[in-house]
């Protein structure tokens, strides 16, 4: 018997999209390098299924329709280039191999190509939704050959979430495009965590809100502009309770890890230049989180800053600023995300096309919010829009929110509690809508110390000038040379 597609790595992403595949219609035959996960897997959650096993990877390419295609779902990094040379020896030119992981760009970027060579079509792409995304509807971000994208788009269009009918799932771009745009998913991901935790932190520690009452803000949150799968769950863990009836959020360890997807993003808007100063607070914020036991031995060394506690008539007030304030700084949030993008896109030669990536985010993945419909809308009335910021409707919302924003950032500062994600958004904000910013001074500094040169604002840009700031005998003279 053949089947559609294969699938290898049977971890929870892998079986389940699985099983997705085959509540769609496909016939699929897996293979783990573990045959005890294979076998676990058919007579377990496959059971009554028409999904196939195979114990090595000779018998899963034989299975396979021509062309044939097979989707890796394993460990980012040398895994998924060992699984590549195993498969090389059993395929064939025009057949298809999908990698679903968390693969960095460049690593895809360097298998297109590779594979390309050998004659085989390869799809790097981004899959977001967890668990329960990828077994009812993931966000699917394909990129990589795009000679493969309408072999491979009837089967990734009809396992994808749907919103409006749309399948959230659409060709990004080539080579590494499908990876980076799920990269810097993920970065926005980590950048949405740290807002929703810094806002529950001030609830929670600043006003002093009960776990009820803060179930009930975030319920009501999730009814208004800020409504996500994010804000949802958080709702839903705050209410939680362990097996003594207490709220479980009290009993987790304020110690956060990482897998690396939001530090790559940090990296690359170093390497490519882009201010993306929320994603990577985030990033350093769950890094400080992880210095539990250096926390607790400063923590006996530094007072806490008086108590600033409000009055029950201002709790109502000081909890819609702290709303203006988080809805304010997830719009700087992906205005940076997407400033990345551009940059990307400008770097890699790539046709991006940030509507539609919008649209992909919009059901199934870890950010979706009815915000994202906002951002699609911005470039429908404008495909070359250089920043969200300039779109009336953003400018407009961050408009209403400023007033509440600052006042949140005042509150918290009185209070000692760190906010990195927050005053890093304001200040990123401060800092784009300002005329003139210190960086005439940063240059003099860098001219005086290392001839690195800076431009006139009384000359035409791209003229560079060198002063000889000590000047002979210790007098500043103000010799200049173009460069």
């Amino acid at each position: 018997m053949t089947a559609d597609i294969a699938l290898i790595g049977l971890a929870v992403m892998g079986q389940n999209l699985v099983l997705n595949l085959n509540d769609h219609g496909f016939r699929v035959i897996v293979y783990n390098r573990t045959s005890a996960k294979t076998t676990e897997f058919l007579q377990g959650p496959a059971k009554n299924t028409l999904v196939m096993g195979a114990h090595s990877i000779e018998e899963l390419v034989a299975h396979l329709k021509k062309p044939r295609k097979i989707i890796l779902m394993v460990k980012a990094g040398t895994v998924v280039d060992q699984f590549i040379e195993q498969l090389l020896l059993q395929l064939e030119p025009g057949d298809i191999l999908i990698d679903g992981g968390n693969s960095h760009y460049l690593d895809t970027n360097r298998r297109t190509q590779f594979l390309t060579e050998k004659g085989i079509l390869y799809v790097g792409t981004g899959i977001s939704g967890g668990e329960e995304g990828a077994r009812f509807g993931p966000s699917i971000m394909p990129g990589g050959n795009p000679a493969a994208w309408g072999q491979v788009k009837p089967i990734l269009q009809a396992i994808a979430a749907k919103v409006e009918g749309e399948p959230c799932c659409q060709w990004v771009g080539e080579a590494g495009a499908g990876h980076y745009v799920k990269m810097v998913h993920n970065g926005i991901e980590y950048g949405d965590m740290q807002l929703i935790a810094e806002a529950y932190q001030l609830l929670r520690r600043g006003l002093g809100l009960s776990v009820a009452e803060l179930h009930e803000v975030f319920a009501e949150w999730n009814q208004g502009v800020l409504e996500s799968y994010l804000i949802e769950i958080t709702g839903k863990i705050i209410k939680f309770r362990d097996s003594d009836g207490q709220p479980l959020i009290d009993k987790i360890r304020d110690s956060a890890g990482q897998k690396g997807t939001g530090k790559w993003t940090g990296i690359e808007a170093l390497e490519v230049g882009v201010p993306l100063t929320l994603i990577t607070e985030a990033v350093f914020a769950r890094s400080l989180s992880a210095l539990k036991d250096e926390r607790l031995k400063a923590a006996s060394y530094f007072e806490e800053p008086p108590s600033v506690f409000p009055t029950e008539q201002e709790i109502p007030s000081l909890v819609k600023d702290i709303q203006d304030a988080l809805y304010a700084s997830k719009i700087i949030s992906y205005t940076q995300g997407y400033m990345l993008l551009r940059q990307a896109a400008r770097e890699y030669h790539w046709q991006l096309n940030y509507g539609e990536i919008a649209l992909m985010w919009r059901g199934g993945c870890i950010i979706r919010s009815q915000f994202l419909g906002k951002i699609k809308q911005a470039f429908s009335q404008n495909s070359q829009l250089e920043n969200l910021l300039l779109d009336e409707f953003f400018a407009a919302e961050i408009r209403k929110a400023l007033l509440g924003w600052r006042k949140t950032m005042i509150l918290a500062i009185k209070m000692g509690i760190p906010m990195p994600a927050f005053s890093s958004a304001l200040a990123f904000y401060d800092g784009y809508r300002s005329q003139q910013l210190p960086a005439n001074l940063l240059q003099a500094q860098r001219d005086y110390f290392g001839a690195h040169t800076y431009e006139r604002i009384d000359r035409p840009v791209g003229e560079f000038f060198h002063t000889d700031w000590t000047g002979q005998g210790g007098k500043v003279t103000s010799t200049t040379y173009q460069v």
